[in-house]
Formats: C-alpha cells, sequence, structure tokens
C-alpha cells in the first residue's frame, strides 16, 4: 500500500523513519522530526494504512504493516535505516526489525512492550464512542470537541483523537482513520510480535513511568528477543512520553542514534 508521509532534513542524510501509534498520524512527530532532522538526519514519517491520508483496508496487523515499510522503504531506496516506532508504530517496527535485521541499523521503541498487550478492550470502548457520534448533526470540528468531553473523560486522549477529524467536503466531516477496519482487528494489534531469531543490534526502549505498557515482568522478554537492548524509563510521562515530555525524549533518542 503506498503509504502519504512528511520527510524533514536534507536527503542523504543518516535516514530515520518514525512510525506513529494507534489513532495516531504523521503529523503528531512533526515537532520532534523537525527537531531530529536539525541534528544531521533525513526524517521520514509516513502514515500507517487506516490512519491519516493513507490508504484504506480491512486488513490491519503487522506483517501487512511490515510490508507495507518495506514497500516505502524500496520505492525511496533506503537500504538501511534506524527506525523508531511509538505503541503499535513501536510493535511494527519490531517485527520490521525481525523480519528484515539487514535493513535496520537502530532501533528505538517508545512504550511498547513485544509481549501481547491486555489493553484492547479500552479501545473497543474508544471506537465505539467514536461511531456513536452522528457527525452529520455537528456544523464545526469545535461541537464534536464540546460533545466529546461527555463520552471521553481524558482530555489529552480526547484531544489526541479530535485531530483524526476533517471535512470530507464542505457539508460532510469524516474521521481520518478507518475506525471499522480498526476495530475488526484489534486483536491483531494487540498480539505479540513474532520473531525467529533475536534482533541483536542496538535497542533503545524508551518508556512512562506512569505507563503499564512495558510492565518490569516483560523485560526478560525483551532482553531475550532483544540482546543489546537498553531500557529508559521518563519519570511521570504516560503512554504518550513523547507528547508529555518532547524534551526529555528528544535528547535519550537523539543521543541513541548518534552514540547508541
Amino acid at each position: 500500500m503506498e503509504l502519504f508521509y512528511r520527510t524533514y532534513g536534507e536527503e542523504g542524510q543518516q535516514p530515520l523513519v518514525i512510525l506513529h501509534g494507534l489513532f495516531g498520524m504523521s503529523d503528531n512527530w512533526a515537532s520532534i522530526a523537525k527537531n531530529i532532522a536539525e541534528e544531521g538526519f533525513e526524517v521520514f514519517v509516513p502514515d500507517q494504512r487506516n490512519h491519516g491520508r493513507s490508504g484504506h483496508s480491512r486488513i490491519h496487523n503487522y506483517e501487512a504493516m511490515v510490508d507495507d515499510l518495506l514497500e516505502f522503504l524500496d520505492a525511496r531506496e533506503l537500504q538501511k535505516i534506524s527506525l523508531l516506532g511509538h505503541s503499535m508504530g513501536g510493535k511494527t517496527a519490531m517485527q520490521f526489525a525481525f523480519d528484515y535485521p539487514e535493513r535496520v541499523q537502530k532501533l528505538l521503541v517508545a512504550d511498547i512492550s513485544p509481549a501481547a498487550s491486555t489493553h484492547g478492550s479500552t479501545h473497543v470502548t474508544i471506537i465505539d464512542r467514536l461511531l456513536d457520534i452522528d457527525l452529520s448533526a455537528f456544523s464545526s470540528r469545535r461541537e464534536v470537541m464540546q460533545h466529546m468531553q461527555h463520552t471521553i473523560s481524558n482530555p489529552r486522549l480526547r484531544q489526541f483523537l479530535h485531530k483524526n477529524l476533517y471535512w470530507k467536503d464542505r457539508a460532510s466531516l469524516g474521521w481520518r482513520m478507518n475506525l471499522e477496519a480498526i476495530r475488526e482487528n484489534l486483536e491483531e494489534i494487540f498480539r505479540p510480535v513474532e520473531a525467529d531469531d533475536p534482533f541483536d543490534k542496538p535497542v533503545l526502549f524508551i518508556r512512562g513511568g506512569a505507563s503499564d505498557y512495558v510492565p518490569d515482568e516483560d523485560i526478560p522478554r525483551i532482553e531475550k528477543l532483544f540482546p543489546q537492548a537498553k531500557i529508559s524509563t521518563i519519570s511521570n510521562a504516560s503512554h504518550w512520553l513523547h507528547a508529555e515530555e518532547p524534551g526529555q525524549f528528544e535528547r535519550e533518542a537523539i543521543y541513541f542514534l548518534e552514540h547508541g
């Protein structure tokens, strides 16, 4: 599948690909991508399938997203990259590194474990609440945001989801996410990643201290699958650690990409 993407930095510099998480899009990473690019990287930030401006499909699993990424790299003749992924994007990145280790120089995983996740039911609730919104009843994105206050209590999550609203035409609002396909495939999204062999290159896991997506009990599995892995924790940050603590996240990411 052809992916919409944004790019930052000068052509020919060290290539870095950033993969957003579930319900996200490339625009969420614009500021961080620009700052990393200033350190001498050419940064590519695609929208994964069923997200942002990329195509929609009923198929949404890590095999398909890995194939999308491979097609994206081959089309741009990017033979070896550093790869950063958050949440669902982190699992795509891990699976790609297992399947094509020769294409990945360094791997950076933001707040997700290679193990199965228990957060699927929460996301079913979120999707169902979004699907229950009759967008034809609203005349502005602001009105939808006000309505969401009654169904989604977390203001950061609400704002994050709201960014997916767009005008399909002059009179119709829509969601950029393919909510139906994502809901049908949540079991796939929250399953563990699979590996025949460990990925034995530099890897940095950055987790949020207030997040439970990378629990301590998953560390032995991480160390087995990624023998060179280092784990860093950003205190007080939740699952959206790159949005809540962008400065610290950028410093750790850039140091790892340059020296890890």
